[in-house]
């Protein structure tokens, strides 16, 4: 069975992410979210809370864990037993700096691969930046985000 990890800080995940872990535990016998804590991103959520999120998006996908992480990804993936990892690419704009990233993670760890995927397009324009701008601002995200991070980021703004 091949285990992928998809890191990020999903803060908040959003549809776009739901959309590439739904197609990729179609192609890979278990998908591991590595939500990292991201301290110097200054999360507007707690990793417990961005699991939380996550594991209440994603629960119809027996195929997926989501754990937090808090050290380098490689060890990550390692102490996850996963051969490869998953990223991302909205746009163009992306490309550059995830190949420097696989770049640098195959130097690190050259046995664990890197691997592509693109959303929907629907969704290529969503980021979880965004939406938290957007939320912060009032404005609904509803189209963005599941339902229960919806509710979540109102009532993070409203407090």
């Amino acid at each position: 069975m091949t285990t992928i990890v998809y890191p990020g800080t999903f803060d908040p995940i959003t549809n776009g992410h739901i959309d590439l872990v739904e197609r990729s535990s179609k192609l890979f016998g278990k998908v591991v979210i590595g939500i990292a804590t991201s301290q110097r991103k200054c999360p507007l959520f707690s990793v417990e809370e961005r699991i939380e999120l996550a594991s209440e998006a994603l629960q119809h996908l027996p195929n997926v864990e989501i754990l937090g992480f808090d050290y380098l990804l490689v060890n990550f993936v390692k102490d996850c037993s996963a051969d490869a990892i998953m990223r991302g690419l909205r746009a163009v704009s992306d490309f550059e700096y995830e190949f420097q990233l696989a770049n640098m993670n195959r130097a690190l760890s050259p046995e664990i691969e890197s691997v592509f995927l693109t959303p929907a397009e629907r969704f290529s324009y969503i980021s979880s930046s965004l939406v938290r701008e957007i939320s912060s601002l009032d404005g609904d995200v509803s189209k963005f985000v599941p339902a229960n991070v919806a509710d979540a980021l109102r009532a993070k703004h409203s407090s």
